[in-house]
């Protein structure tokens, strides 16, 4: 079979998944459109992460391990866009912060200059350290006595500085959500430019454990530092682009159309919501996708392509390799953080307490090896193929479970052991069908032209 008949008939095949979990009760389907929004809409923020991933590895071939760092930041920009500030939080020392931020940036720079300025010795030794020892000290004197004040008002609601949501009523603003999305890309980006300028010239795999590392670096900063996301107490009630359920449920006509297609005002809202949410998620899924088919197509496509398959004879040709592996480092980056600005947005709160390895680094990863290195279009098609057997594959082990056991007492160990097992199944299945993918279609569902 040709790739240009392959293609559309795997797209049709998952569209066929979600069409039959809304329509069909029956083996793992749950006849409900409520769950297969839910689980399209994770789909659509999946697609967006393996297209950031696949720019990076499949058009450059850097090995980025770091996804959930970026992600984690868009989800920061959506709180710090579309949540109003928190009352009297700046007054008290928002400004002392920022003062100890610039105080602390200035430290640094003073030390680059006296390393670069002053003759080497032990006098730039000397100076350095006085410079770094002193900035530190008075930048912890500043940065922290702003951080107690901010924290310490109403800390069981707020303790943080909040956002920039300039709307009285915040939830009635809900388009400045939107507007976090490409701030979350901004984010992503800088911290990228950041990173790559001093890991890019590593070695793919030092690359990877230096990407690694300082994500875990990020999600520390949002778990502990209050001021900035309320750390573990998360950050609840971010408004919405999309109306609210109980503003629909109190709508006449909304009920009216409702009751018109035989729904209940409840389910309707509910479904009414998800679907809003899917639409924009397709907006931007295609635009990133559609400017991706237009770089991958371009000289410059090629020429990452170039440099991807041999640096050698791509620098001998005069191209500058790191230049353009930074460039492609903070794209794919900045993908990266818009997916996760839209993601916060879609849970309506920010927990940095669930951004892990398995769920934005492994499973990306995993989505763009199944759908295919290099190519977008089987990017998106592993983004959705694979959250749906991520939801999809406990309650698949379930009804294997109960098929094996069937006429099994409940208190037989076999059967007990089984069914503790199915909570397990997610991990498992994602192991096997990476390995039955390397061993049997190493280049994806729909391998790179």
């Amino acid at each position: 079979m040709t790739q240009s008949m392959r293609a559309p008939l795997l797209f049709a095949f998952v569209a066929a998944l979600f069409l039959l979990e809304g329509l069909t009760d029956a083996w793992i389907f749950s006849g409900s459109w409520n769950t297969s929004l839910s689980i399209l809409n994770m789909a659509l923020v999946s697609a967006v992460m393996a297209l950031g991933v696949n720019l990076q590895w499949g058009f450059a071939g850097l090995f980025n391990v770091g996804v959930m760092g970026f992600v984690a930041l868009g989800g920061l920009a959506t709180v710090l866009i579309a949540m109003p500030p928190s009352p009297g939080a700046w007054a008290a020392g928002g400004y002392q912060i920022l003062l100890g931020l610039v105080l602390g940036a200035a430290t640094i720079v003073a030390a680059i200059l006296a390393y670069t300025r002053l003759p080497k010795g032990r006098r730039r030794t000397a100076v350095m350290l006085a410079v770094l020892v002193g900035g530190f000290f008075l930048y912890r004197w500043v940065f922290d006595a702003g951080v107690n004040a901010v924290e310490s008002i109403n800390p069981a609601v707020t303790g943080n500085l909040g956002g920039l949501n300039p709307c009285g009523d915040y939830r009635a603003c809900g388009w400045m959500t939107i507007i976090s999305w490409p701030v979350g890309g901004l984010l992503a980006a800088g911290a990228a430019w950041i990173i790559g300028k001093t890991a890019l010239g590593l070695r793919s795999d030092y690359l990877a454990i230096a990407t690694l590392g300082i994500a875990e670096i990020v999600i520390a900063v949002l778990k502990n530092e209050d001021w900035l996301s309320r750390g573990v107490k998360n950050v609840i009630g971010l408004p919405r682009p999309v109306p609210y359920e109980v503003d629909l449920q109190n709508d006449p006509g909304f009920v009216e159309r409702a009751a018109s297609l035989g729904l209940e005002p409840t389910l309707a809202s509910t479904l009414y919501v998800k679907f809003g949410y899917a639409l924009l998620f397709t907006i931007v899924l295609v635009l990133i996708l559609w400017l991706a088919q237009k770089a991958l197509a371009s000289p410059w496509g090629r020429m990452m392509r170039a440099i991807r398959d041999n640096e050698v004879a791509a620098e001998a040709m005069g191209k500058d390799v790191k230049a353009r592996h930074l460039q492609i480092f903070i794209l794919g980056s900045a993908v990266c953080g818009l997916a996760g600005a839209m993601m916060t947005t879609l849970d309506g709160q920010l927990t940095p307490g669930t951004y892990q390895p398995l769920r934005f680094t492994f499973l990306v990863w995993v989505m763009m090896i199944v759908g295919g290195s290099g190519n977008n279009y089987g990017a998106v098609l592993g983004g959705f193929l694979v959250w749906w057997l991520w939801v999809q594959v406990e309650p698949l082990g379930a009804w294997l479970a109960d098929l094996i056991t069937t006429g099994m007492a409940e208190d037989n160990a076999f059967r007990i052991r089984i069914m503790d097992a199915v909570a397990h199944m997610r991990l498992f299945t994602m192991g096997v069908v990476m390995l039955l993918m390397l061993r049997f279609a190493p280049r994806g569902l729909l391998p790179e032209r």
